[in-house]
């Protein structure tokens, strides 16, 4: 058995997924990027911390910093995305972690985002919500007990 981390989860085996250390960059795609940067640093409450002018094609990408281990979130014109990459919202909903679930879902509804699913409580200490931003992008929110343990323990808190 090897240890996979330093919160001293054990590993049975080496493979590649073994290798996945932790999330770097979340990105997000937009027809119109500048109305989605508003939209988002209103959201956050920053600014993009990097932005990109794209080859003489105007406005490409943008880039936020936020959260407890600074994760990046990107923003990419729809117009660079991959061949083939569909445009239909799909069926994966990350979550990101915040401490007053209702009132994040009240900030999104307010900035014009769609309830895709209500406050639900998934557990002791795990609520999720999602919505829809105004971009076609489904954006999750979660209270995770977890990841508040985890915080802490990276912090010496425990």
């Amino acid at each position: 058995m090897v240890m996979g981390s330093r919160t001293g989860a054990a590993r049975t085996r080496e493979s590649p997924m073994n290798t996945l250390r932790g999330l770097c960059t979340f990105n997000l795609w937009a027809d119109d990027l500048r109305a989605a940067t508003r939209w988002y640093a209103e959201q956050l409450g920053v600014e993009p911390y990097f932005s990109s002018e794209a080859a003489g094609r105007g406005l490409g990408y943008v880039e936020f910093r936020i959260g407890d281990y600074q994760h990046e979130l990107g923003i990419i014109d729809r117009r660079f995305a991959p061949p083939g990459l569909a445009t239909a919202r799909g069926g994966t909903v990350a979550y990101w972690h915040v401490d007053d679930i209702a009132a994040t879902l009240d900030q999104l509804l307010s900035l014009g985002a769609q309830l895709l699913e209500g406050v639900t409580e998934r557990g002791p200490g795990f609520v999720t919500a999602s919505v829809i931003d105004p971009f076609g992008n489904v954006l999750g929110v979660m209270f995770n007990r977890h990841y508040l343990d985890v915080l802490g323990g990276a912090r010496g808190q425990r």
